[in-house]
């Protein structure tokens, strides 16, 4: 406490020009967040914090190092209002590495990924691990882990109990990401999470696609403040007329921007003041290729956003979306000095960043060195689970010849899968996979030694001649996922996972053809970020090879897992009819013959 004042002392003094700014944006345009108004002004920074902006010329003393800000424009750094930083791949250090450069300098996210695999141990690691990184990260506790229904296998299961602590911890922002059946079906551990929010003063966020009228309406009489997930501008309109505030998302699968800004380019222009932006999921090689919220930025300036509100967007609107509005958001005294220079607001190119008061990359660039920590067995990636043989992955039924009729749950883009029902061979007592229909097997299996569990479908969309693809980063619970149309394929690949400590792996013929270690968790790397773009984008060439035409087919395949996506997924107990929230038997029906 007696530290924690001395530092307010001490930055009210800065504030007041009575001991000088260590830091000076000087010469620069603010673009002026809070009051719509752009104008020259310069910044002055005391430690991690903005003390004056405007005249600061009283603020600079001899010692005080000045940033020349001529010709740009000063911006505040972005905020990426909901994702899940792991499925890029990339560690939190790593991650860093590839979107400060770009701008963005705070993230939303539950960290969920990390904590389905290595609990609160390794969730307490990479909340340090921020710490060392120019990113903040505000942290929201998981309504539960897994997500999924019928509750599939993770390491950890978050439930209300842990609520009870975690929410007092100083990182804890609120409740991430509440998926709407959870709350609707009354989920004991859900609602525990969102009373305990309401006693500690906590914001609750959303998860509600497709949510509309009544369903709505009793999801948010839960407390729901935001959602992330709307499929069209129509509900993206809905939800804000009853109070939400309404994050838009253009992640690197799901393209939704153009679409759901039109709630604000053409329904209502006044809804865009409690818009904002997330990209929920994105590839190291997008945001190489494109970038990250700047992107984001861009796109809405391009779709008829004023370039101010789409800057707001990114900014302030989600600040204050998160009740954080007081830490981060604007370039204002008493603000962490996290602020961009750009050369203009239409085009918003990134030419510096500062991030934590500190001028961290330049020309997209990182100028300081990250390193990131030593891991501890609760992140080594080891999976516990047993190699596999071909058998494993023999769809067995009770006819020797014939045809089963069977339920493949076909692709339609990355969140949706609906019913295609095919009828396949049955040789020896084995249902066949068929390249010429195109159904393939899918199996995804426990990887934390607790039961062993093994589920067996069928699938389609992917276009695989031959083959199998594997992996171990998958939401939301991280066990194997595995897809293939030969069985000792399928084998090879998750073995190679098991044996390597986890990863995405295409393997064909026997033959190991692609592979990304992902040795943190089983679900992320320390690698540069160039370096792990480089590998999936090999990963992504070989799918294609054996016959792929999806965007991301290793993306797509990672999402089977998740049962809020309609109309169906599989997890480690089975597949998942998701309107029903219950498993079913993909087999239809046989005919011996």
């Amino acid at each position: 406490m007696e530290k924690a004042i001395e530092r307010l002392r001490t930055l009210i003094q800065a504030g007041k020009a009575e001991i000088p700014a260590e830091r000076a944006v000087v010469g620069g345009t603010l673009v002026n967040v809070m009051t719509g108004e752009i104008y020259g002004a310069d910044v002055a920074i005391y430690g991690d914090t903005i003390v004056a902006v405007g005249d600061v010329d009283k603020h600079i003393g001899p010692e005080t190092e000045l940033i020349d800000a001529k010709g740009t424009h000063l911006v505040p750094g972005l905020i990426d209002g909901h994702i899940h930083s792991e499925c890029s791949k990339l560690s939190i250090t790593s991650f860093a590495r590839a979107v400060v450069p770009r701008g963005t300098t705070s993230i939303v996210s539950g960290l969920d990924e990390y904590i389905s695999v290595s609990g609160l141990g390794g969730l307490r690691e990479v909340l340090d691990e921020v710490k060392g990184v120019p990113l903040k990260v505000f942290w929201g506790a998981p309504y539960r882990t897994p997500y999924t229904v019928p509750q599939s296998t993770v390491r950890f299961n978050f439930n209300k109990e842990v609520h009870q602590d975690v929410q007092g911890w100083p990182e804890c922002f609120g409740v991430w990401e509440t998926v709407r059946e959870f709350v609707t079906e009354g989920d004991e551990d859900t609602l525990g999470a969102i009373v305990q929010a309401r006693r500690n003063r906590l914001p609750v966020f959303g998860c509600a696609p497709m949510a509309r009228g009544s369903e709505l309406d009793g999801y948010l009489c839960a407390g729901i403040r935001l959602d992330h997930e709307s499929y069209s501008h129509e509900e993206v309109v809905e939800k804000m007329r009853k109070g939400m505030h309404m994050l838009i998302r253009e992640s690197s699968v799901a393209h939704f921007l153009a679409e759901n800004i039109r709630a604000v380019t053409e329904v209502n222009p006044a809804l865009a003041r409690r818009v904002s932006f997330c990209t929920d999921d994105v590839t190291a090689s997008d945001v190489l290729a494109k970038g990250h919220l700047d992107h984001v930025v861009r796109l809405a300036i391009t779709a008829g956003v004023s370039p101010m509100m789409a800057i707001r967007m990114a900014t302030i609107n989600s600040a204050e979306a998160y009740r954080i509005d007081h830490l981060v958001g604007s370039i204002s005294p008493g603000r962490i000095a996290d602020i961009l220079l750009i050369d203009k607001p239409k085009s918003f190119h990134v030419q510096a960043v500062i991030s934590n008061g500190m001028l961290v990359a330049q020309d997209r660039k990182l100028i300081i060195p990250l390193t990131p920590p030593s891991r501890s067995p609760l992140l080594s990636g080891e999976l516990s689970c047993p190699l596999t043989t071909p058998e494993d992955f023999h769809y067995r039924v009770g006819i020797d010849q014939g045809f089963a009729r069977v339920l493949s749950m076909d692709v339609k883009g990355p969140f949706v899968r609906q019913r295609r029902d095919v009828d396949l061979a049955v040789c020896d007592g084995v249902i066949q996979p068929d390249v010429e229909q195109d159904v393939a097997l899918v199996s995804v299996l426990e990887r934390f030694g607790k039961n062993g569990n093994r589920s067996l479908a069928f699938c389609s969309g992917w276009k695989l001649r031959k083959g199998a693809m594997a992996t171990s980063c998958s939401p939301d619970d991280n066990n194997i996922v595995v897809m293939g149309v030969d069985a000792a394929d399928m084998s090879l690949a998750v073995n190679h996972l098991i044996t390597n400590g986890g990863g995405t792996v295409v393997v064909a013929n026997g033959e190991v053809l692609a592979f990304l270690s992902l040795p943190v968790g089983g679900i992320v790397s320390d690698e540069l970020p160039e370096t792990v773009a480089e590998q999936e984008a090999v990963l992504t060439e070989v799918a294609r090879d054996l016959g792929c035409e999806l965007p991301e087919p290793l993306m797509y395949m990672s999402f089977l897992p998740i049962t809020s996506i309609p109309d169906y997924a599989i997890t480690d107990v089975g597949p998942v009819d998701v309107r029903a929230l219950d498993t079913f038997d993909p087999v239809l029906e046989l005919r011996e013959g």
